[in-house]
């Protein structure tokens, strides 16, 4: 038994196939090779083309099935992990009518803080548990306002794993765990919001029914079954956005378990069982992929957006001046250099409104450059060190919200590649790094065994995740990496 999972992320589409019987992974690619762009057309705007997102699942599909590895033919059971928070909107003929307005962008911040202040604070961090802030349901509001002639052909609105799901099924559906990431989720009803939608003159069927993050959520339909090469029948029974689904790759189940993420964003996503509210917005909370009516799940995400998307502007703007270092070998000139990168300082807040600053754009800073010491090697050590010290400040809220923060788990992919980031993680945060062998498209075709039913429980699912180590926090580097922190932190622009 093969179960297909699709990691839908805006630099490039991940697709995994998974061995039930033996938890392992047997075949992957990402697709591109190059990363995707993101379309800036105004200062603070971000956007992806969803069709662009389908063409790189379908040429991904078609290239990993090629590779004789495996049958597609006996994949029984797709999963959906996808970048949270976008929007997508579709016409009664299931046709887009704009650009996707993704996760990263910030237009409409001013709309959320005003619904923030207009609805009150006991509303939207009682029942929301956050301020509509930068979410999908403000970005909604936005084409309201801005695109009227297109918000009138909408018939339905979408998160982009909604998307996907519909392009392999024909049916467009969402869930709760996905709506609460866009604030249209009530935690204390457990229902749509339908007072922030009324509040905005928003027609509440604008939301597509809901299904369950795990369990049957549509048939492929047969033409595209074909097209991908599938056999027929195949079942979508899982979808995730993509933050909670990593915790769920990660076996983060549970009231004080942690895990990190260092994509193009950097995330920290901790388990609770409690309603747990930020009232300065500064991390977020939504309904982890896990929680049902029975057994209360919720996760609370730390999340900095110039992470790896700094890391590929360093090695981008490197490659313009004519060399193109890999990941690698920036990683290996990072490790020449001391910690705290000899006082040179990097605020990477280069890719949108940062919510651990209550939305502000702070914009990228390079500080205490200079030119008789530091060389290509310190700037690469103080990219990894900055994007750490930002994750740490969020960690901090997450430890005040009552967070777990002795242990946090993560795949060994992305910037967790790196030694000198993941040490730095770990004696910042002063937390113990699991590293595993897993990435968002395993996981999601892992829960996709899991919601087929193939697999009969959470814990029998998980036995085939590796462990491939633990680094500790290192008593003889504590002191540096605090002093290299508390340099940072005096250094950032004035909030």
């Amino acid at each position: 038994m093969l179960f297909l999972g699709i990691d839908v992320g805006s630099s490039s589409t991940k697709l995994s196939v998974l061995d039930g019987k033996t938890g392992k992974c047997v075949g992957a690619l990402s697709y591109p090779e190059s990363e995707l762009a993101i379309e800036s057309p105004e200062v603070g705007f971000a956007e992806q083309d969803p069709e662009v997102w389908w063409d790189c699942i379908q040429k991904g599909a078609a290239k990993l099935f090629a590779s004789g590895k495996f049958d597609s033919k006996q994949i029984q059971a797709i999963g959906i992990s996808y970048q949270m928070h976008g929007l997508v909107v579709v016409d009664a003929d299931q046709k887009v009518l704009r650009p996707s307005i993704i996760w990263c962008d910030s237009r409409a911040v001013p709309l959320g803080n005003a619904a923030l202040a207009e609805m009150g604070t006991d509303y939207c961090f009682g029942h929301l548990l956050n301020s509509p802030g930068n979410f999908t349901a403000a970005k909604l509001r936005w084409v309201q306002q801005n695109q009227p002639e297109i918000f009138s052909k909408i018939h339905k609105i979408m998160l982009p794993g909604d998307f996907i799901a519909m392009k392999l099924t024909g049916e467009i559906t969402t869930t709760a765990s996905g709506l609460s990431e866009g604030t249209l989720w009530d935690f204390k009803e457990q229902r749509v919001a339908t007072e922030l939608l009324s509040h905005w003159g928003i027609d509440a069927g604008l939301i597509p029914n809901l299904v369950p993050s795990f369990g049957e959520q549509g048939t492929v339909r047969a033409d595209v079954a074909a097209a991908l090469g599938l056999g027929p029948n195949v079942k979508v029974c899982y979808r995730g956005g993509d933050q909670p689904n990593n915790a769920f790759s990660l076996n983060v189940l549970e009231p004080g378990e942690v895990a990190a993420t260092a994509g193009t964003s950097g995330v920290i996503y901790g388990v609770t069982d409690k309603p747990a509210a930020d009232v300065e917005s500064r991390v977020n909370t939504f309904l982890h992929v896990t929680s049902t009516a029975e057994k209360n799940r919720n996760g609370v995400l730390v999340c900095v957006n110039g992470c790896g998307r700094l890391y590929s502007w360093l090695r981008q703007t490197i490659s313009a001046a004519g060399a193109t270092p890999s990941y690698p070998v920036l990683n290996g000139l990072a490790e020449q250099v001391a910690v705290g990168s000899d006082g040179l300082v990097f605020h990477p807040f280069g890719n949108g409104a940062e919510r651990i600053f209550q939305n502000r754009n702070l914009g990228a800073q390079l500080r205490n450059l200079d030119f008789n010491r530091h060389g290509l090697g310190h700037m690469v050590r103080a990219a990894q060190e900055g994007i750490v010290f930002s994750l740490n400040q969020g960690f901090d809220v997450l430890k005040s919200l009552g967070g777990s923060c002795d242990v946090v788990r993560a795949g060994k992919g992305n910037m967790f590649l790196s030694d000198v980031f993941t040490q730095a993680f770990a004696n910042t945060t002063q937390a113990a790094v699991e590293l595993y062998e897993t990435d968002g498209a395993e996981g999601a075709a892992r829960a996709a065994a899991l919601g087929v039913g193939f697999y009969a429980s959470q814990k029998e699912a998980f036995g085939g995740l590796t462990r491939l180590g633990v680094i500790e926090p290192n008593a003889g580097l504590l002191a540096q990496y605090q002093d290299a922190y508390k340099h940072w932190v005096d250094l950032l622009p004035a909030q």
